[in-house]
This record gives C-alpha cells, structure tokens and sequence, in this order.
C-alpha cells in the first residue's frame, strides 16, 4: 500500500510500515476519509464544553463519520470509544498520545472506553520475530503504561486478545465469513507469501468495534484506517452501526520530519521508561531547525516546522496556545536559540515521564479494574451484549 507524494516524492503508510514525508492531504484523499474542518471542531467544543489541544492543533486531523457521532449524542443514543496497542515491545511517547484523546473524551461524553491488547497480531508479524511468549508478557507491560493514563476504571475495559478470544471468537466467524481473500489482498497487500493468521486477524480487530448495539469512535493514527473500511462495508449486514473514527498524524521521530517513531530506531524515540540521561542526550541531539551557529540563529532565526523540538511541543508537551505562541515567535527571530529550545521540551518530557512511573505504580494495584478474569470476563461479555 504504497502512497505517492509529490512530484519524486514517495512514502508508504500501512498497517506495520510508515516511511518517508507523509503528505496529509494525499493521505486523505487516497484513503477516502474526510478533513476534520472548523465547523466539526465547533461542534465537539459546544458538546464538550472545550477543545482539546489535539484537535484544536488538528493532530487529529480526519476522520469517518464524526459528525454522525455527535448526531448520535445529540439524539440521545450515544456512542462508545474502542482503540487499542499492538505489544510488539516497550511503549514510547508516540504510542500514548491517542490515548490521551481517548481519555478526554470519555471525561467530556462520559462513555465506555474498550481497550485491546493485540498480542495474537504482533506474534503473527512474522518479520518481528517475536514470540507469542514475548506478546503475551509486553501485552500485561503496556497495560500498566495505558492504565496510568487515568481512564474511569467503571467505563474502561482492558482485554488481551490471546486471554478473551473465547468471548470474541463466535462474532469474529461472523466477521470473516463475510471477508474474501481478494478483499484482503486489496486492502492490506496481502500475497501468496503471507501466513494465514495474518489473513484472519482483520476479523478479530474488528469485532470490539460491535461490542455495543450503538456507534463506535475509534481514535488511531491514520495508518490504523484500512481495519475501519472493512468493517465499515459489513457492519450492517450484521446488524450493527459502521464505525466512526477519529486519524491523527505521527509524532515526528527525533532522527527527523519524516516517518515516525520506530523500535527498530531507539534513537527516533523516546519511552516511557527512558532515563533522566538517556532523554537528555536523544533531544540535545534531536534534528534542529536551526543555523549552524548560534550568531547565524540570532541574525536569521530558526525554522520551527522541521524542527522536532518544537513539534513535539505543538503536538503534545505544550498545550498553552499563548506559550506555544511566543515559542514559536522567539525561535523564528532567534531570540530562543536550538539549545535553549530543546531544554524547554527536555524539562517538559522529564516532568511528565516523572507523573507517568508514579501513575504507572499505582497502576499495577489498580490494573484488576480494568481487566477481566474468569468469572468477571463472562459478566463483562453478558453485560456488552445486554
């Protein structure tokens, strides 16, 4: 699934792979979805009472069906939230940040969030060569780091697809019986060389979207979509609403603007676990938009739109508009030189890997909250299906 940018300029954005600048605006119009506009915002922020620094900035920039979800809420028949994590290994900062919307909606609509651990995907990942061992024990890890994010433990449910397939494997039958091979090939490059797990697991990741007999919001990163088109052609032959989602961009890694974050790269991110040194050292070398030197910067300023410090401040680390603002003005004219930049966000990621590890921490007492066992799986799945 390659996508073209402009004239000589490639990138691909798929489900495991994204590479190169990516063109938002062709992302939008190869993928179909729909520009989050200023009359939607509006919209979100009478019903939500503000807008959150992520839409207000459009990091969540596109999206299916959001104004069909707002109709929805405002008729009286809600909605319900369903994103989830891949546990191929330790979570950084561009893996949170989705989770941070998900949380304010639920705080603003007050609605159940439903969370899925997909362990069995990374496992079938074949060129990750991880174990299903592996999967399984990050899966436990990254709840822990989702958790701390806060979410209302009576609205949120956190399950493991290796753990509740049992619940979900009648409608993923359901699912996949109405999903062809060529359909999956055109949707995902599926070829002759792909094992079947793989050709399979698009029915497991759609099922928790019909949890509920009401519309489901699934905010993602935009390369998450291609799950969402498929479930979007079945969802009413099955008796349920076609999804909505909600795309943002990807946090740019701290090796450049192009791309996103990867764990095959440790230097283009950094995790949740990182140390006070190791964050240091990744932003003081993270790539600049800044002069040479440091008399060139004060004559002719830097350029804030490649510079990663900065947009990991625009995308996350400063929600204050007016700061960001001034920020941003004493970079263009070189009154705020590169160095002094990046030990504004350096102070900003440490402030908050430090609120994490604690909420992470309580976390681990609090984590049964969220997540099913035995007894309480089958009253979640009874109550889902009241």
């Amino acid at each position: 699934m390659a996508e073209a940018g402009g004239a000589g300029e490639e990138f691909i954005v798929t489900p495991w792979k994204v590479e190169g600048k990516v063109d938002y605006d062709k992302l939008i119009e190869r993928f179909g979805t729909t520009p989050i506009d200023d009359e939607l915002l509006r919209r979100i922020g009478k019903l939500a009472g503000e807008l959150n620094h992520l839409l207000r900035r459009r990091i969540f920039f596109s999206h299916r069906d959001l104004d069909k979800v707002l109709d929805d809420w405002e008729a009286g028949r809600g909605f319900f939230l369903y994103t989830g994590r891949g546990p191929s290994g330790p979570m950084h900062i561009g893996h949170i940040l989705p989770f941070y919307l998900t949380k304010w909606l639920q705080d603003r609509f007050g609605v159940n969030v439903y969370i899925q651990l997909t362990d069995d995907e990374k496992f079938l990942e074949e060129e990750r060569g991880l174990t299903l061992e592996e999967t399984r024990g990050w899966a436990y890890e990254n709840a822990l780091d989702i958790a701390a994010v806060g979410f209302d433990p009576d609205k949120t449910f956190i399950f493991q697809d290796t753990e509740y397939i049992r619940n979900m494997y009648p409608m993923a039958l359901k699912v996949a019986r109405k999903v062809n091979m060529s359909w999956v090939r055109a949707v995902f490059g599926f070829d002759m060389q792909t094992n079947i797990g793989m050709i399979f697991y698009p029915a497991i990741q759609i099922v928790p979207s019909l949890f509920e007999k009401r519309r489901c919001l699934i905010p993602c990163a935009i390369d998450q979509d291609p799950y969402w088109r498929i479930q979007r052609d079945i969802a009413e032959s099955l008796g349920y609403y076609k999804a909505a989602a909600i795309h943002s961009k990807f946090l740019p890694p701290l090796t450049g603007p192009t791309g996103k974050m990867s764990a095959s790269q440790p230097e283009s991110a950094i995790y949740l676990h990182e140390d006070e040194e190791s964050v240091r050292r990744k932003i003081w070398k993270a790539y600049s938009g800044g002069q040479p030197t440091a008399e060139l910067h004060r004559k002719l300023g830097g350029n804030p739109e490649v510079d990663v410090a900065f947009q990991w401040l625009y995308y996350f680390f400063e929600p204050d508009d007016a700061r960001l603002r001034k920020i941003e003005e004493d970079y263009r004219s070189g009154a705020l030189l590169t160095g002094e930049l990046k030990l504004i966000l350096t102070e900003k990621v440490l402030r908050f890997l430090e609120e994490h590890r604690e909420k992470r921490e309580e976390a681990k007492e609090k984590l049964h909250l969220y997540k099913y066992d035995g007894e309480l799986a089958k009253e979640m799945w009874k109550k889902i299906h009241e």
